[in-house]
């Protein structure tokens, strides 16, 4: 039997390995208020909307 190897032209793992990188490196030290804050900030630079609202 034959397999079909195809190659990834997306690797969502390593991009979300990365995206988890920059968080956690720009939001290092914070305090929880100033985490809070850096949260709706990029939130609202989405254009999401927050959970429960």
């Amino acid at each position: 039997m034959e397999t079909n190897k195809k190659t990834k032209t997306f690797d969502a793992v390593k991009m979300m390995r990365e995206i988890r990188d920059k968080i956690s490196s720009e939001t290092s030290g914070m305090t929880f208020e100033e985490l809070k804050a850096y949260i709706e900030t990029h939130i609202k630079k989405s254009g999401l909307k927050s959970v429960g609202q």
